[in-house]
């Protein structure tokens, strides 16, 4: 499995980034290697987004990678919620969603169209590769969010000055825009799925978890509930578990087997 660390300037950014991938491109002549339709097929692509105070690593086993033929890019989308937000540079949902993705495909060779092309986050990047794969399916075939951080609607309204135990009134407007409006706006999972359905659009295939003893159960089953409800389909998994790494590392391998089988 080759790893990439690669450096460019970001326009969307305004400033030099970089992203870690890795591709099963090499082969050893040593280790007998088997013939399948999965390494016949052209190299697919699966976006792997961090959460709130995380940064750009890989959390789906090599293995799978090797074995289904995917490439695993992890770009870093700092704290901004993978959002274009307010400031000049931190524009992460035009990074990811154009400027990466082309990038990737004329580098590489990768992420061509959406069939495939995939996406994967947890927590903040949960509510990342919903926003980004709804707010681009023509670029985005799949996505999985794992214990998503689906917030709008606790943030909706809130006031300057305000704030709760993660961020304050600030962060959430820059991030977000204006919170008087959020729900309503193209910042809002719920409002670019409409939008899509609305449209006779094609809607990117939905996979989400979330442990039955995370603080943010509800908000997964709030968007579960909401999905049921304008029938879009859609995959809702929950089991025991809570907000961390051995949860992610669960469902990671499902969905990829999901996603990829």
């Amino acid at each position: 499995m080759a790893h990439y660390h690669v450096k460019f300037f970001a326009n969307s950014l305004k400033r030099s980034t970089s992203f870690d991938m890795f591709l099963p491109n090499d082969i050893r002549a040593d280790i007998p290697h088997e013939d399948t339709e999965y390494n016949r097929r052209k190299t697919k692509t699966l976006f792997l987004l961090h959460g709130y105070t995380g940064s750009a690593e890989n959390w789906v086993p090599e293995y799978l990678a090797e074995k289904y033929n995917f490439a695993i890019v992890m770009p870093n989308g700092e704290n901004g919620f993978w959002l274009d937000g307010l400031s000049t540079g931190h524009q992460f949902c035009t990074f990811l969603g154009i400027e990466l993705t082309d990038y990737l495909r004329r580098t590489f060779g990768l992420a061509m169209n959406a069939d495939e092309t995939y996406i994967m986050g947890l927590s903040m990047g949960g509510f990342g590769a919903l926003h980004t794969a709804l707010y681009y399916p023509d670029r985005f075939g799949k996505l999985a969010a794992l214990s998503s951080a689906l917030i709008v609607h606790e943030i909706a309204h809130m006031k300057e000055g305000g704030g709760n135990a993660v961020a304050n009134y600030a962060y959430y407007h820059e991030c977000f825009g204006d919170l008087e409006t959020v729900e309503e706006s193209d910042n809002n999972p719920e409002t670019l799925v409409k939008k899509l359905k609305e449209e006779g659009r094609k809607i990117p295939e939905i996979y989400m978890s979330c442990g039955t003893e995370d603080f943010l159960l509800e908000n997964n089953r709030e968007l579960h509930a909401f999905l049921n409800s304008i029938g879009v389909e859609h995959v809702y998994l929950e089991s025991g578990g809570n907000h961390d790494m051995a949860f992610w590392s669960e469902y990671a391998v499902k969905f990829v087997e999901m996603m990829f089988a």
